[in-house]
């Protein structure tokens, strides 16, 4: 019997292009397939987590007796509509035609998840193969084949992505249910989302209680020599040293020339994409991992969900390739090539950088959407900058008496442009005519200017993004492998998730877009404990993934400590007094609550007191009722509240099977509520 190697991939677009490498041209219904290979694909996550009520029937109810929710054993499902190709892979995994499997998944954590979880759910036991490339040219991809790597050597990465998903989901599940039922109001929390959201909100905070400061500033002129004192307090102040100055000579008491130098920047990696697109084209971090997600696909540059700005120390001789490819696509002139300072092993993880690959050569920019065009600019320019030389200059700070009072003023002359020759912009430096000391300018205007400290600013994505990258990092261990909040791969996705939730809001003001907290954010963060909105505690939580990843720590462990911290949460927690205010329904009230006197508003299953320290509530689903063919309306409800009864007119006797007319009536004796008949006016 003639055997096939079954490669699963990660999307359609990567399986067409690694079975055109293959010669696996044979074109089937969700397969390729010949010259000994049949080529599939996952549409990504095709199987996920089950949900809590697949464990339980209970559990399709929110009720805080529930939790918390832990799932023993875990179970997974496959996700909606992707049925067919589930069945396709499971059929191709146990078929005797097939010897192997090999996956080609993305080279990462989630591409092993993705892979792994289909195939244990298919109950596969083929030999398992990996395939780990960094880059989709053919030739990487004929490389990647010829050097397959046992499947085993990845089980700790396949063991950090299960506690990835399972810590998120209980986390999510958990806290989510916990706060939305004790606060009447879906609240979505998460790991690594009520950190980021905490961010904002703090940001917001600090710029809410900034308080301006005034201060002033005397300059004089002497032609194009603008010179300035030192922040002072009052305007009085300043115009007694303006007064002084006026008609007087400045004199230079001393002058200071310091050369300086700016290293160029590092490459690269998927963050500092995001950032730079982002604070430049105004791109969302998701927009720029789309964009380049689809270059890597095209073979236009290399593996974009990286965490490292430098490539290994065996790419050393493929660098001036590199820059002279990024040169001609680029159009900019090629200027020094030091290969030396982009490479260094140590500090790559999974995968180098983002570069252009070798087949980039000939690409059409012309041809490429307007925001992939964009981006794969800016990745040409960053490894023309990254090989040059540094930028020199000489900065020249100046000191000047006039009318018993120091002035100052700073000039830059070029050196050397090195690699901000690239950017292809001119540098505004500022260069001070010739001047010694002792020198003397007649003072030709004095004038006070008045500013004002300002606050904070706002985030964007740019600095939230460099904010997650840091969070926490101070109070982490040196040698800690992974800090911040998240990884390059997952933050555009929590940033998403952060707007779609409604808990936080771009706003746009002329060419910059901040991150603005919405009241609903604010009010969760207001109430959320601690430990789930500490950056420090959610980057514990990925340096100790990262040990996981690297065997240093077992699953087992890393879980037990989830768990238990879930359970005391849970356990624990205790609802913020008066936050009906923080978290008003906005649902039209119907009456006050005779137990504490706060609004009654109407949902799905009744009327209920929207205190969260408060137990009231009339259940439209009553049995009392029910048996008497009573509906409980809005107009009813806020007659009982208000005169404990309330007049209904044919009611059902269970007795007689006739109806009747009579008063409903309410009591409450603040722990029960009931309801009663009476017949009197």
């Amino acid at each position: 019997m003639y055997l096939n190697k079954l490669v699963i991939a990660e999307k359609p677009s990567v399986g067409k292009a690694v079975s055109a490498v293959l010669g696996a041209c044979g074109r089937e219904d969700g397969y390729f397939i010949g010259n000994g290979y049949i080529v599939t694909w996952c549409f990504g996550h095709l199987a996920e987590l089950a949900s809590a009520d697949a464990y339980n029937e209970k559990y399709a109810k929110w009720r805080q007796e529930d939790l918390p929710i832990v799932p023993k054993p875990w179970r997974y499902t496959v996700s909606q509509g992707k049925q067919k190709q589930f069945n396709l892979l499971r059929k191709l995994m146990c078929s005797e035609d097939v010897s192997e499997v090999i996956n080609a998944c993305d080279a990462g954590r989630e591409g092993e998840l993705i892979f792994r979880t289909v195939y244990t759910l298919a109950g596969c036991t083929k030999p398992m193969k990996r395939l780990w490339i960094s880059s989709m040219e053919d030739g990487a991809i004929r490389e990647g084949f010829a050097n397959l790597r046992s499947g085993q050597e990845y089980d700790a990465l396949y063991e950090a992505a299960k506690c990835r998903a399972r810590a998120d989901w209980l986390v999510g599940i958990n806290a989510t249910r916990l706060f939305s039922v004790l606060y009447h109001r879906t609240l979505n929390v998460g790991r690594v989302v009520s950190p980021t959201l905490a961010l904002i909100v703090q940001r917001e905070a600090e710029i809410n209680a900034f308080v301006p400061q005034p201060f002033y500033m005397v300059v004089v002129q002497s032609g194009e020599l603008l010179a300035s004192s030192e922040r002072l307090k009052t305007e009085a102040e300043a115009k007694t040293v303006a007064a002084a100055c006026q008609g007087q000579a400045a004199t230079v008491t001393s002058m200071e020339r310091k050369e300086k130098t700016e290293k160029p920047p590092a490459l690269f990696d998927l963050t500092a994409l995001q950032r730079s697109a982002n604070r430049l084209l105004g791109y969302t971090a998701q927009q720029t991992l789309d964009y380049v997600q689809a270059l890597y696909e095209k073979k236009l540059v290399t593996y974009p969900r990286t965490d490292s700005r430098f490539l290994t120390d065996d790419m050393l001789d493929k660098v001036p390739k590199i820059a002279a490819i990024a040169s001609k696509i680029a159009d900019i002139p090629l200027g020094e090539i030091n290969a030396g300072q982009v490479c260094n092993s140590k500090k790559v993880s999974d995968h180098y950088a983002i570069v252009p690959t070798m087949t980039a050569e000939n690409t059409d920019l012309s041809a490429l959407p307007a925001g992939e065009r964009e981006i794969l600019k800016m990745v040409y320019q960053r490894v023309l900058c990254a090989v040059d030389a540094p930028h020199v200059y000489e900065e020249t700070i100046v000191t000047l008496s006039c009318g018993g009072e120091i002035f100052t003023v700073k000039g830059k002359t070029v050196i050397s442009m090195g690699w901000k020759a690239n950017l292809q912009q001119e540098q505004a430096y500022k260069a001070l005519p010739q001047m010694l000391e002792g020198m003397t300018f007649p003072v030709e205007n004095v004038s006070v200017k008045e500013g004002e400290t300002t606050p904070p600013q706002r985030y964007t994505e740019d600095t939230l993004l460099s904010a997650m990258e840091t969070a926490g990092a101070k109070e982490m261990p040196d040698d800690a492998e992974r800090k911040g909040l998240g990884t390059p791969a997952t933050r555009a996705a929590i940033l998403e998730k952060l707007v779609s939730a409604g808990f936080v809001e771009r706003r746009k003001q002329k060419k910059t877009t901040s991150l603005v907290p919405a009241v609903n954010g604010i009010s969760l963060i207001t109430v959320l404990p601690e430990q789930l909105q500490s950056p420090l505690l959610t980057a514990e939580w990925e340096q100790r993934l990262k040990q996981v990843e690297k065997g240093n720590l077992t699953s087992q462990d890393f879980m037990d400590a989830i768990t238990e911290m879930v359970r005391e949460l849970v356990q624990t927690y205790a609802p913020v007094k008066g936050a009906e205010t923080l978290f008003p329904s906005g649902r039209e009230i119907v009456g006050k609550c005779p137990r504490c006197g706060c609004n009654v508003t109407e949902s799905k299953t009744g009327f209920f007191c929207e205190s969260n320290d408060c137990r009231f509530g009339l259940w439209k689903d009553n049995k009392y009722l029910n048996a008497k063919k009573i509906p409980l309306t809005k107009r009813m409800v806020s007659s009982l509240l208000r005169e404990r009864r309330t007049f209904v007119s044919g009611i059902y006797s269970e007795k007689t099977g006739k109806t009747y007319d009579a008063f409903l009536t309410l009591t409450d004796d603040g722990a029960r509520t009931s309801f009663g008949i009476a017949f009197e006016c």
